[in-house]
């Protein structure tokens, strides 16, 4: 038997909890020349606006991003998943404030900074969907073209 549905505002703070509690997140990429996928999983921080993760530049994660500026990202379980849509804009580790490199160490238990091989890229949010089961499919959407379209 399914739960009720979730009005779209509580998938949207749902989705806006995982985002500040979770600390990993699958990272789905494309090579840019063969379109083949690549699915990861790596740590994040949330700042409220952009999502920042950092991973070697030449694995074919920081290899696709690099080219494409185009990625997937998903949060939770199948039954429970916030699917997310952005593109990304790479950093090296000397663009970041300190304080950003500290909040991404602290919360994730690692510092890039302290590896050369990595670089950081900033992910923003273009469309942003929830759902948990079938009855949810309808009105999971609550991000569109980067912007809210459903209220807090």
């Amino acid at each position: 038997m399914l739960a009720p549905a979730r009005t779209p505002e509580e998938r949207r703070q749902d989705a806006l909890k995982r985002l500040e509690q979770d600390v990993d997140v699958w990272v789905a990429t494309a090579d840019e020349a063969t379109g083949t996928p690549y699915l990861v999983p790596l740590s994040f921080l949330w700042n409220g606006t952009v999502l920042l993760i950092a991973t070697p530049a030449a694995s074919p994660t920081g290899r696709n991003l690099q080219a494409t500026g185009m990625v997937r990202l998903s949060l939770g379980t199948t039954r429970d998943v916030v699917s997310i849509e952005g593109t990304a804009q790479t950093l090296a580790a000397e663009e970041l404030s300190a304080e950003i490199g500290d909040a991404f160490a602290v919360k994730t238990g690692f510092d890039p900074r302290e590896l050369s091989s990595y670089l950081y890229f900033r992910i923003r949010p273009h469309r942003v969907q929830a759902w948990r089961e079938v009855n949810e499919l309808k009105g999971r959407e609550l991000m569109r073209d980067g912007r809210w379209i459903v209220a807090n």
